[in-house]
């Protein structure tokens, strides 16, 4: 780090001094070559003025001798012309051997009486000259000054300016060398403390107390590193406190990652399991086709499904609650419902034989009952004989009912499922229920819309409409009327029986198909109803894989919906081959 720095800074200085010398070179020097050259060309100008005036006033002196004093002390070559152009004083060369000078430029306007200049290589000499001339009686003279001389000065000053650029370069190498490594050993600094944080050392700390931009950049690596430290820790006691609801939780959680492998488990899923392996197939951990079924489809589709798990423990049962994690992934909890079971399956066993065992005696109390009726007792006894057998008659309608909803619910009652179209279903109960409504004065009718095929125990869903006939005619009232339907909806055919009584409670509907629960309890016992109607119509339907349920305003009547699955080819051919 510390060598690539330092030729970076080392290549900043150069390009700095190069553009810094190129600059100087280019347009110092020539600014300054031509204010030289203005100054010379001023200076000369002055000593020509001093050197026509000396050889005007001094005409006693050898001519020699005079130019050669100028030409000293201007530091400049001098020549004496007279009128014709014949030279008569030179300081660099023989007046007898040079040429006549009258067509000289300098000299050509030095006899039109104004002073002349002119810049050219001297054909005596050879070498570049300014020359300036003035006239004085009876010719002219010049000075010259060479060229070369600026040349020389400037090659000078080049040398002196690539000097200075050599000692600035070295200066540069170490001021670079130095600063390079200032700034390599605080970026050094930087990234040890970013390779800490990169390895999980949240509690690493940077001390940068400068305030250019690399203290800048250290401030906010460490503020960040503070944020972050507070942030995991409040994610990690999240995690415990999480981790620990969990554990204490009665029911088995298990997380699916998106590539269907085990992430955690809480240790009650660890001691049902026996053993779960982290980042092993799920698969490998519970090998129940209805709980790996409920998982796909979760990662499949983003919700929330619900399985029967029944071979993960032997002997046990558990349901599956199965949702998709924030992120990806599932999240799976299984309740483990064994005991429920085994009390609901005692509760339905003893409700069965208690029904089965009170069927015999009560036969018994109602058949001696109307015996005695028809022996022709007359008086109070007659009266104590009848209310004898309706309330026996009651009794074994309310065994009869506890007995049918027993073997529902267990699963010990067979339907013959058969494809039946919602027609005949509906026509049937048309003609049961036909004369019965028309004594009771409420108009039965059907509205069939459906074009599929069912796939149901017909007698069972007759014994369903039976039900909700029977309580539509109880409620409904005279002079009302009650309507029968049938259309497609979804996956099946949705069947209704609508009144336009009174209405049910809102408060009532969520518990009405709850066994033994009546909206009005008075009426429901003085007409002979049992209270187990709605719930045997319910778990009928479930039976069938469909869904029951009921729409009722005060004042608007009420309506019973029930969902048949639709008879599919596969279930035709499954008739067929029975």
């Amino acid at each position: 780090m510390r060598t690539r720095i330092f030729f970076k800074l080392l290549g900043a200085f150069l390009l700095v001094i190069a553009v810094a010398t190129l600059t100087l070179d280019f347009a110092v020097r020539r600014a300054w070559e031509a204010s030289l050259y203005s100054q010379i060309e001023t200076t000369l100008r002055q000593k020509v003025v001093l050197f026509a005036g000396q050889v005007e006033h001094e005409r006693d002196r050898p001519l020699g001798e005079i130019a050669a004093e100028v030409g000293r002390g201007a530091d400049a070559r001098a020549t004496i012309i007279d009128s014709a152009g014949h030279v008569l004083a030179d300081t660099q060369a023989n007046p007898q051997e040079m040429e006549n000078h009258a067509s000289r430029p300098e000299f050509v306007a030095a006899f039109r009486g104004q002073l002349g200049e002119n810049t050219r290589v001297s054909h005596t000499v050879g070498i570049p000259f300014l020359y300036v001339a003035l006239p004085i009686r009876g010719g002219a003279v010049r000075l010259a000054y060479p060229l070369s001389a600026i040349r020389d000065l400037t090659h000078q000053v080049r040398r002196r300016l690539a000097l200075a650029s050599g000692m600035a370069l070295i200066i540069a190498m170490l001021i670079s060398a130095a600063f390079a490594h200032v700034v390599a050993r605080r970026l050094r600094r930087i990234v040890a403390f970013a390779e800490r944080i990169t390895h999980g050392d949240l509690s690493a700390r940077i001390d940068e107390n400068s305030d250019d931009e690399i203290g800048q950049v250290a401030g906010a690596l460490d503020r960040t590193a503070r944020r972050l430290e507070n942030s995991f820790a409040a994610l990690e006691n999240s995690r415990r406190q999480l981790e620990t609801l969990l554990n204490s939780m009665q029911d088995a959680v298990l997380a699916v990652s998106a590539e269907g492998r085990v992430e955690w488990a809480n240790g009650v899923m660890q001691r049902v399991a026996g053993r779960v392996r982290l980042n092993a197939p799920v698969a490998e951990t519970v090998r129940d086709p209805d709980f790996l079924r409920a998982v796909e489809e979760v990662l499949r589709v983003k919700q929330v499904r619900t399985a029967r798990c029944a071979s993960l423990v032997p002997g046990h049962s558990f349901d599956v609650i199965a949702a998709p994690l924030a992120g990806s992934g599932v999240v799976a909890v299984l309740h483990d419902v064994t005991e429920v079971e085994r009390v609901e399956k005692t509760r339905r066993d003893f409700i069965a034989n208690v029904s089965h065992e009170l069927r015999t005696p009560l036969t018994s109390v109602q058949g001696y009952a109307e015996t005695l009726l028809d022996s022709g007792i007359d008086g109070s006894t007659r009266e104590f004989l009848e209310i004898i057998r309706k309330n026996a008659a009651r009794m074994t309608r309310l065994t009869e009912d506890l007995l049918t909803l027993a073997r529902v619910e267990s699963g010990e009652t067979e339907f013959s499922r058969t494809p039946i179209s919602p027609a005949a279903i509906l026509g049937e109960t048309l003609q049961s229920f036909g004369e019965i409504a028309k004594a009771a004065g409420v108009a039965l009718s059907s509205d069939d819309r459906s074009t599929r095929l069912v796939h149901a125990d017909a007698d069972a869903i007759q014994q369903v409409l039976a039900n909700l006939v029977t309580n539509a005619i109880k409620y409904a009232g005279s002079g009302g009327r009650i309507l029968l339907g049938a259309r497609d909806a979804g996956p099946g055919v949705e069947f209704s029986v609508q009144d336009y009584g009174p209405g049910i409670p809102s408060e009532h509907l969520p518990r009405l198909f709850e066994r033994f629960y009546r909206v009005d309890k008075a009426r429901s016992r003085e007409s002979g109803g049992t209270g187990l109607g709605l719930a045997i119509a319910k778990h009928i339907v479930l039976a069938h894989g469909g869904a029951i349920r009921v729409e009722s305003a005060l004042n608007h009547g009420s309506t019973f919906y029930f969902l048949l699955p639709e008879a599919t080819v596969p279930a035709i051919a499954e008739v067929g081959s029975n």
